[in-house]
């Protein structure tokens, strides 16, 4: 009996049919055989705007997934190839790799805690604390997170006052966006022990007025009110970062590092990923814990559970900007002789350095200041000139005043990477006009200086706020919130940007051959964006928003106010 070549080819053929389509996909050319069956997989994504962040061949508009990968890209033609579970049309929209926040802060909270991270006035926050006053009771401790003075109406700190006409009955602490100061009412200072006598903590500052009266603002050393707060049951802590860590998807986060985790939270986010729920890929910096910390590192490895690892150890160099702490080389603007302070003395920074990199593990140093930058660099480059290691990838968090040239040349001879918060240039504005001035207030969160002597970099938000649509504009344009450009010089690309915000960071967490890039083999973590921010006016980047949110394949959030575009079938 004749065999029909044409109904039913032989095993020679078809693995040939299969071979051709599998080099014509990986070239991006889909002259399709009609003979060729098509091939099922989990999802196809078309009639997109694909950013792949890598320079493409040719243009991709649609994505293959299966089994929670990226398994070919093309044009509407990979219709024809294959057979989906699932086909979305993306409607003309710009889909790009999931962002991957390398530098963020997550804690659980308990029912005494108020969301401070959207508020616009000393007035507004004065409702809300009377309001909890109210839900608790007397005596209760307040506590919250997130205002910033820069985006007060009154244009002013919150004070004591504030906090004693609100709740007169009530302990209260509230700490500023950035977590570098904090207000007590009269009744949270008088429990920790706080007077107008009292001296500055070593590191610290208790802020008084002009008549020598204690505002409640106390600068670094808010712990010693904070650590009086009751602390909240485990049952709360866990519910309240669970919602925390999903609600990143909305803002198209799909992996993300917490950039201080001390024992106890380890403990917490093990827990929210034990079950199994989808959640974004976290790395979690452990805060340094001296002689503990590595066995903590053993211990935590031999039981890490998926999709959370440990990252790099946390070292603070230097305190923060909204005090300001930061140690800097010169004195801050105003000031004869204040330049801020090392969080410890030098000998205990180079010992811990030393240390952790001995023994192996990966750096993420807090270097705010200059003067800060310049010594965590300095005494890293000092560890692996003694301890040469291949592929290290230690990095400063923070980078905010641009050191000397010398030192950024030294970082990247010796691959010392940077992750970034550009969204600083933006939310801090006030705190650097007030404090920065020259050269020094230009070029605050340097980002082209340090590329072009060859450092790394990974932006990310620091939650000043959190949003990867804000670092994104801030990096792009330079912009404060008043408006104003800040050495516009230090700018990057949309492009640049977006791959600082992707593919720089999962480098930094050991990633990059799974993460950071929409390709073949790749984790299928994308974002949908409501606009195209490589073709928009730079300044209208703020008005982007995500309108969807893929994490392995799987659609986990969509906008219902992001309707799909109409737009013609590529």
């Amino acid at each position: 009996m004749a065999f029909n070549n044409e109904r039913k080819p032989g095993l020679k053929q078809r693995a040939l049919k299969r071979l051709t389509v599998a080099l014509v996909v990986s070239l991006g050319h889909f002259a399709i055989d009609s003979y060729a069956e098509k091939t099922p997989i989990d999802l196809l994504l078309h009639n997109g705007t694909v950013f792949t962040g890598a320079d493409a061949i040719e243009p991709v508009s649609a994505i293959a997934v299966h089994h929670g990968k990226i398994i070919a890209l093309g044009d509407h033609s990979l219709i024809n190839l294959y057979q989906p579970n699932k086909k979305i049309d993306l409607g003309c929209r710009f889909i790009m790799p999931g962002f991957n926040d390398s530098h963020l802060h997550l804690e659980g909270q308990s029912s005494r805690y108020i969301d401070l991270n959207k508020v616009t006035s000393v007035s507004e926050i004065m409702r809300l604390v009377t309001a909890k006053a109210e839900n608790l009771g007397d005596g209760e401790w307040i506590t919250g997170y997130g205002w910033s003075e820069d985006a007060l109406a009154e244009g002013r700190k919150p004070t004591k006052t504030d906090l004693d006409i609100a709740a007169p009955n009530n302990p209260v602490v509230l700490t500023r966006a950035g977590a570098h100061s904090a207000v007590a009412s009269s009744a949270a200072l008088k429990l920790a022990g706080i007077t107008a006598a009292s001296p500055n903590p070593e590191g610290g500052v208790f802020e008084k007025n002009a008549a020598g009266k204690l505002t409640g603002i106390i600068r670094e050393r808010h712990g010693l009110v904070t650590s009086l707060v009751p602390p909240p049951s485990d049952a709360e802590i866990q519910a309240s970062l669970k919602t925390q860590v999903r609600a990143l998807f909305e803002l198209g986060i799909t992996s993300y590092t917490n950039a201080s985790t001390d024992p106890r939270e380890l403990a917490q986010f093990a827990g929210i990923y034990s079950d199994g729920s989808t959640l974004p890929r976290g790395s979690l910096q452990l805060l340094w814990q001296g002689d503990n910390t590595l066995a903590l590192y053993r211990d935590f490895a031999s039981q890490e559970p998926s999709r959370l690892r440990l990252g790099a150890v946390k070292i603070f160099a230097d305190g923060g900007f909204t005090g300001p702490a930061a140690f800097t080389t010169k004195p801050y603007k105003g000031e004869a002789t204040y330049r801020g302070s090392l969080n410890m003395p030098k000998s205990e920074l180079q010992n811990a350095i030393s240390v952790a990199h001995g023994a192996g593990l990966q750096l993420g140093v807090h270097a705010i200041g200059d003067a800060a930058i310049d010594l965590a660099a300095d005494l890293i480059a000092a560890a692996l000139e003694s301890t040469p290691r291949d592929d290290h990838r230690h990095y400063l968090n923070h980078f905010s005043m641009m050191p000397s040239t010398a030192t950024m040349q030294k970082m990247g001879r010796m691959g010392i990477a940077i992750s970034q918060q550009p969204n600083f240039t933006y939310t801090l504005e006030g705190r650097y006009n007030a404090y920065l001035d020259g050269k020094r207030l230009q070029h605050n969160n340097p980002l082209r200086s340090p590329m072009d002597n060859g450092i790394r970099l990974a932006i990310s938000s620091d939650i000043l706020p959190l949003d990867p649509i804000v670092g994104i504009y801030a990096a792009v344009t330079r912009r404060g919130m008043s408006g104003a450009v800040y050495g516009i010089a230090e700018a990057l690309s949309v492009s640049e940007a977006l791959k600082a915000y992707t593919a720089e960071a999962a480098y930094l967490n050991f990633r990059e051959t799974e993460l950071g890039f929409i390709a073949p083999g790749y984790r299928a973590d994308m974002v949908v964006l409501s606009d195209n921010p490589t073709t928009m006016n730079p300044d209208q980047l703020l008005e982007l928003s995500v309108a969807h949110t893929f994490f392995n394949g799987e659609l986990v959030y969509s906008s219902s106010s992001q309707q799909p575009t109409q737009c013609l079938t590529n």
